[in-house]
């Protein structure tokens, strides 16, 4: 799907309402990221970001029209990598972490009592270790939300048996700084690998099978001490990883054909102005039909008709040697053909980013056929 050449009004996109807020799930690790903009401002703040969804959040981030103010962690993760790294070198945006872990590259160390500020909204940071020493829940400013990282899963908690866990301590940090919250505040775990989302201060205290009813730190404790899990299967690539805040050790670029951007949708995209710079050396194909390429609308220069009903059976007919781009009047059946050539093993493919109508509003040149 094309990128509008604009950034969408955030309010349409927030419901009206003056905060947006986004959910976003790594299925790999079982891990959520969580998207915070305020609308006046459009400044954001990501919780929690995954490296190899990088490219994911920057998608929603640009096309959204938003400025990242900070990329945050609650903790220094044992299961995946942090992308602070890469968004901080995509945007500028800080990068927060606990001052008490002592990573690489933070440039935003945070300590319990301090404010992460967005626009006119805030996130109240409070220290709750006991998963590990360095982690830290984040409260919004009308404590109608909270980001609970690993230190309060839904129905349960984090670890406490390595990363200087310990359960007496996570007992006093949930109970005093988590539960002690309003009850209708949502709370918003950093993972869950059964599909369960969101709870609440009031479900936990009730039905949290560890410390919530009648459970007392005795037995939350012996239960802590009791579990004997094993160790997540990418601990040692991530920690040390996140001791570097997400920067890879091996900073050298990848090589690739162009430079693609993917919409949040996941699609391969290129600019016009690029294309109108590199047309020589890329095959144009033209997904329309027959009617519309010799039609009133035109077409680029130099491309290709290769209507998109066809493309399935006549896609090896397209030059094996040349990277293709996909193109149509908005953007939205080249998007089809550009996922239906990537299928079929094409690796240097992208989808023209707002289609021929684009492409003419940048300034750019229209083949049209001579009326008689």
């Amino acid at each position: 799907m094309a990128v509008a050449s604009a950034p969408i009004s955030l309010a349409a996109a927030a419901g009206g309402s003056a905060l947006l807020f986004r959910q976003l799930f790594d299925a790999d690790t079982g891990t959520f990221t969580y998207l915070l903009v305020d609308v006046p401002s459009g400044e954001a703040v990501l919780i929690d970001s995954v490296f190899e969804q990088q490219h994911r959040d920057l998608s929603l981030i640009r096309e959204l029209g938003i400025t990242l103010v900070a990329s945050i962690d609650t903790h220094a993760h044992a299961d995946h990598v942090t992308g602070s790294w890469l968004m901080h070198q995509a945007t500028g945006c800080a990068i927060g972490l606990a001052a008490a872990v002592r990573a690489e590259n933070v440039t935003l160390p945070l300590a319990h009592g301090d404010r992460i500020r967005f626009g006119g909204r805030h996130l109240e940071v409070r220290s709750t270790p006991g998963h590990t020493d360095g982690c830290l829940s984040f409260v919004l400013d009308n404590h109608a939300m909270a980001f609970s990282g690993d230190a309060l899963l839904v129905r349960g908690c984090g670890r406490c048996d390595f990363q200087q866990g310990n359960a007496h301590t996570l007992w006093r940090s949930i109970t005093e700084q988590i539960l002690s919250l309003p009850e209708a505040c949502l709370l918003y775990p950093a993972h869950d690998y059964t599909g369960r989302s969101v709870t609440s201060v009031v479900e936990e205290k009730a039905f949290n099978a560890r410390l919530g009813g009648t459970a007392t730190e005795r037995d939350f404790v012996g239960h802590m001490e009791n579990m004997k899990l094993p160790h997540p299967h990418k601990i040692a690539e991530a920690l040390p990883g996140n001791m570097r805040s997400g920067k890879p050790r091996d900073q050298a670029a990848p090589e690739t054909w162009a430079p693609l951007q993917r919409s949040y949708a996941g699609l391969p995209e290129l600019s016009p102005d690029w294309l109108a710079d590199h047309s020589g050396g890329v095959t144009v194909v033209d997904v329309r039909s027959s009617e519309e390429f010799n039609g009133p609308d035109g077409r680029i220069p130099g491309s290709v008709l290769l209507p998109l009903p066809d493309l399935d059976n006549r896609n090896h007919e397209l030059p094996a040697d040349r990277p293709v781009v996909l193109v149509c009047h908005s953007g939205s059946r080249s998007a089809l053909a550009t996922q239906q050539l990537l299928k079929a093993g094409r690796q240097q493919v992208a989808n023209l980013r707002g289609g021929i109508s684009r492409w003419e509003a940048d300034g750019y040149p229209i083949e049209r056929l001579a009326s008689n």
